[in-house]
C-alpha cells in the first residue's frame, strides 16, 4: 500500500478544490494544515465519532457485573456463612463495592481511551521532518491524502488541481 502524499498549495481555493478532486476519486483525506481558518475544511473534515463513552460505559458496567459476581460467589458458593438467619445471596449489601469498582474502572478506561484517542503519548510525527511542514503556519495550504491503491494518479490530479509541490510521506 501506498504511503500519504502531502500536497502544497499558495492558495486556499485550491487547497478546497484539491480536496473535492481527492475525494471524488476515492481517496481519503487525512488532513489539512493552513494558516488561518479555512471555512469550507470544516464542513469537508466532519469529526470522527468518538469512542471514550462507548469504552468508559463497557469497562464500568463490566467491571460492576464482576465485582457483583465475585461476591455472591464467595458468599454463596464458595464460604457460605449463615449469620443472623440472613439469606446467603443479600443484593443490598453487595451493591455499593460494585458500584466503586465500576466508577474507577470506567474512569481508568476513559483516561485510556483519551489518550488512544489523541494519539498520545507519540511526541513526534513523520510529518513534522518534512520542510515544506514550516510553511504552514505562514503562507502554504497542505493536505494529506491518502491514496487509495497506486499514488502516481493521485499525484497527478493533485498537481493538475494546482499543487505547487506533492512528496510522499516518510516511514
Amino acid at each position: 500500500m501506498s504511503r500519504p502524499l502531502l500536497a502544497v498549495f499558495e492558495t486556499p481555493e485550491a487547497l478546497v478544490q484539491a480536496l473535492r478532486v481527492a475525494r471524488a476519486d476515492g481517496h481519503r483525506a487525512l488532513d489539512a494544515f493552513t494558516p488561518f481558518p479555512v471555512p469550507a475544511l470544516t464542513e469537508a473534515f466532519a469529526p470522527p465519532r468518538n469512542p471514550v463513552r462507548p469504552v468508559m460505559a463497557i469497562a464500568g458496567f463490566g467491571a460492576a457485573a464482576a465485582m457483583y459476581a465475585l461476591q455472591w460467589y464467595s458468599s454463596v458458593i464458595a464460604y457460605p456463612l449463615n449469620s443472623g438467619g440472613r439469606p446467603l445471596h443479600s443484593w443490598p449489601v453487595f451493591l455499593l463495592v460494585p458500584f466503586e469498582v465500576g466508577v474507577l474502572a470506567a474512569a481508568f478506561a476513559g483516561f485510556v481511551a483519551m489518550l488512544w484517542t489523541c494519539g498520545l503519548p507519540r511526541l513526534h510525527h513523520p510529518l513534522f521532518a518534512l520542510p515544506q511542514f514550516e510553511r504552514a503556519s505562514q503562507d502554504r495550504f497542505l493536505l494529506l491524502v491518502a491514496p487509495r491503491g497506486e499514488a502516481a494518479p493521485l499525484r497527478q490530479r493533485l498537481e493538475q488541481a494546482g499543487a505547487t509541490l506533492v512528496s510522499e510521506m516518510p516511514p
